[in-house]
C-alpha cells in the first residue's frame, strides 16, 4: 500500500462516475429516471425562474444543432411537452449540456427527496473521505453533472450523507473537462497551485488536461468502467491505495 499521491497533495479533485459511483448507476439508473420524469416535471414546474432558464438555454442549444444541420428531434410550441423530445435526444447521445445537465439535477432531486434515489458508492469511498480529511486534505467534485445534482449524490447516498466531507462542486460551468484551463481555473478558485491539487478519473482525456495544467493524476479503474486503458497514467483500482 502506498499514500504517495495523498502525500504529495493539499487537495483531491475527484471526477464521480467510473471513480467513487459506477458507470452502471448514472447510464442505467439516474439517465433513465431523468428521462422517465422529465414531461411529468416539467408541468409541474415550468413556471419555475431556474427551470425557465433552463429551457433557454437548451433552445438556444436547439437552435445550434439545427444551424449545424444536426438531424434532432423537433421542438415544438407546446409549452410542457415541446421540448421533450430533443430532451430525450440529449440523453441518450449524453450531451454535455449545461441546460440538460442543470434540468436533470432539478428532477433527481425530486426523485432523492421521495426516496426513489439513493447513490451506491464504493465501499472504499467514504473510510477514503474520513482518512484524508483526518489528514487535512481539502476534497473536491469536478463532474459534467450539475452543482445540484453531485450534491445530491453525495447527499443521499446508501451510506449515509457525506457531503460534509467535501470542501466544494465543480460543474461545465467552470468550462469542459478535456480542458486544460477548467483546471487552472479551479485551482485558481480554491487557492492553491495545481502542483498541489490530485486529480482522479476515469477518463484518460481528462487526465491530460489536468495534466497540462501542472496536476498530479491517477487513473481510476474500477468495475464495470467503459476502459481500462490508462494510456500511460498512474492506475488506482481502490482509493484505500490513495
Amino acid at each position: 500500500m502506498t499514500e504517495y499521491f495523498s502525500h504529495q497533495s493539499d487537495v483531491i479533485l475527484l471526477d464521480i462516475e467510473g471513480t467513487t459511483t459506477s458507470v452502471e448507476y448514472v447510464f442505467g439508473v439516474l439517465f433513465p429516471f431523468a428521462k422517465d420524469n422529465v414531461e411529468a416535471f416539467l408541468q409541474t414546474h415550468h413556471h419555475s425562474l431556474s427551470v425557465e432558464a433552463d429551457l433557454k438555454l437548451l433552445r438556444l442549444e436547439y437552435e445550434a444543432d439545427r444551424t449545424q444541420g444536426i438531424s434532432i428531434p423537433e421542438w415544438n410550441d407546446n409549452l410542457t411537452t415541446g421540448v421533450v423530445p430533443y430532451i430525450h435526444y440529449l440523453i441518450e447521445v449524453d450531451r454535455k449540456s449545461t441546460g440538460l445537465k442543470s434540468l436533470q439535477g432539478k428532477i433527481w432531486e425530486q426523485g432523492y427527496r421521495d426516496g426513489k434515489l439513493r447513490s451506491p458508492i464504493f465501499s472504499d469511498v467514504k473510510p477514503a473521505f474520513e482518512r484524508w480529511t483526518r489528514a487535512g486534505k481539502q476534497l473536491f467534485i469536478f463532474s459534467s453533472g450539475s452543482v445540484l445534482s453531485q450534491q445530491l449524490l453525495f447527499q443521499y447516498t446508501e451510506v449515509g450523507d457525506l457531503t460534509g466531507f467535501l470542501s466544494g462542486y465543480f460543474d461545465t460551468k467552470i468550462g469542459a473537462k478535456k480542458e486544460p484551463d477548467s483546471y487552472r481555473k479551479i485551482a485558481q478558485t480554491i487557492g492553491v497551485l495545481p502542483q498541489k491539487i490530485l486529480f482522479i478519473s476515469d477518463v484518460t482525456s481528462e487526465l491530460r488536461a489536468a495534466e497540462s495544467a501542472g496536476m498530479q493524476t491517477l487513473f481510476s479503474f474500477r468495475p464495470g468502467n467503459h476502459s481500462s486503458d490508462s494510456e500511460g497514467f498512474e492506475v488506482v483500482k481502490s482509493f484505500d491505495l490513495v
